[in-house]
């Protein structure tokens, strides 16, 4: 069966990172002021509340990609790139974060519970169907 596939549109922290070569290099060389830079600009690049939103999120969607086991592929989407703006538009979301299942947006928020019902049902239907 093909995984199903749960997005997410949420407000994402921006980072900006060298060549994957280069952040090597510097991270084994230690070079002064690159741990910290990568450090301040996560913490800076979005208010307090919505980073502890963006961290719950991530802490839940790092324990559902587990419980699926593979029958569940997670894509968060930042709502504001090009692709976040264009589903927020075209799945009429009013409210973030919110969860792309089955054709359907709807408002998640933190209420991870609900999403666990919503992704099982999908399951079952896709099971069953």
């Amino acid at each position: 069966m093909k995984p199903l596939l749960v997005e997410i549109i949420t407000y994402a922290p921006t980072q900006y990172y060298q060549c994957r070569s280069c952040e090597f290099i510097m991270d084994q060389a230690e070079i002064a002021g690159v741990k910290s830079f990568h450090t301040d600009t996560l913490e800076t690049s979005m208010p307090a509340e919505l980073l502890a939103e963006y961290r719950s999120l991530a802490a839940w969607l790092l324990r559902a990609a587990r419980h699926y086991q593979g029958r569940v592929v997670f894509k968060v989407v930042d709502a504001a790139s090009v692709e976040g703006i264009y589903k927020a538009v075209r799945y009429r979301v009013r409210a973030l974060p919110a969860i792309l299942l089955a054709g359907k947006a709807r408002p998640l928020g933190l209420d991870f519970q609900q999403a666990e019902v919503w992704i099982e049902q999908t399951l079952a239907c896709a099971v069953g169907g």
